[in-house]
């Protein structure tokens, strides 16, 4: 519940806030520039080669690929809405952002990392269907099916999104301006409400959990047939390369859900906005930026279509 829920204010309207970001001095700020600025390098760079290779190889034109390639597109959208302003900020004084610049990072933002929750439980999906149902695979999993889970996924991203905003930006908000974050959320915007925000952070806590517990229910259940099915063969290869490949998605999932969790859906999650500080900029910058490594280096059909797309670019 915000502090002011049971005070009589003067509610000014405002037309901007300010993002107070990290602490620190003149050296610390540039430190965190430099830092942050090569991690974001080295997200757009991985994503953006991901993205490149799985298009233009077509031995990764599969159900698997495309899920991957959509995935590194989500990675490279969310931590852009977040960083060019982020990385600005720590150079300027001033840190302003508009009310409305403010509610339309916000939407993006949430949309496109509830649609990475929803991508990752249909690759768990994927994997499932493909290992334990290779039969049915080519036309359980054909191109039309895939299109449809990926736009579920940012329909339910997209509901979430205007579900959060809407609870969010329509509350009153008190003559203090200072967001203490270095992006618009939604735990410390309610610090800033002038009215109860104890409905605010139910529907929170609420979306954010059940779609966690949902997404992380699928990738659990898909893994464990998984699991069995990969113990019950006889080929020592192709349980490693299955393992291999399912290790991959599971390392990505657990650092996303984790962080996820840790953000949103615990009690106390509003009022402990240094650790929120740190978690989102794991989950915003880290994970965007581990993900086309975990995939590449673990992958070996990656990392022939790297070999293969640089061997054609050095023949041209």
């Amino acid at each position: 519940m915000s502090p002011y829920g049971n005070r009589t204010l003067s509610v000014v309207p405002l037309q901007k806030f300010v993002l107070d970001g990290f602490g620190g001095g003149p050296q610390t700020q540039a430190l965190l520039f430099a830092l942050f600025l090569a991690l974001y390098v080295v997200a757009v760079l991985g994503n953006l080669t991901m993205i490149v290779v799985i298009t233009l190889d077509a031995r990764l034109h599969s159900p698997m690929y495309f899920f991957l390639k959509n995935l590194s597109f989500l990675d490279l959208g969310y931590s852009s809405v977040v960083y060019p302003k982020a990385l600005f900020d720590l150079m300027s004084s001033t840190k302003v952002i508009t009310f409305a610049g403010c509610a339309t990072q916000f939407f993006f933002f949430s949309l496109l990392v509830t649609t990475e929750g929803f991508l990752l439980a249909m690759m768990a999906y994927d994997r499932f269907v493909a290992i334990c149902s290779p039969l049915r695979y080519p036309i359980s999993m054909r191109p039309l099916v895939c299109a449809r889970l990926v736009l579920g996924s940012y329909c339910g991203g997209c509901l979430n999104s205007i579900l959060q905003a809407s609870f969010t930006f329509s509350l009153p908000f008190c003559s203090s301006n200072h967001i203490d974050h270095f992006l618009c959320d939604v735990p410390p915007l309610l610090k800033l409400a002038c009215a109860d925000t104890t409905i605010s952070e139910l529907v929170m806590f609420g979306l954010c959990g059940l779609i966690i517990v949902g997404t992380t229910l699928v990738v659990l259940t898909s893994y464990g047939y998984i699991t069995v099915t990969i113990l019950r063969m006889r080929s020592g290869g192709g349980r490693h390369k299955l393992f291999s490949t399912c290790g991959s998605h599971m390392t990505a999932v657990s650092l996303f859900y984790g962080t996820l969790l840790v953000m949103y859906a615990r009690p106390g999650a509003v009022a402990s906005m240094e650790q929120g500080k740190v978690v989102s900029v794991f989950y915003t910058l880290v994970i965007p930026m581990l993900n086309p490594l975990i995939y590449s280096l673990r992958n070996k059909d990656v990392k022939d279509a790297l070999r293969r797309l640089g061997q054609r670019h050095i023949a041209t």
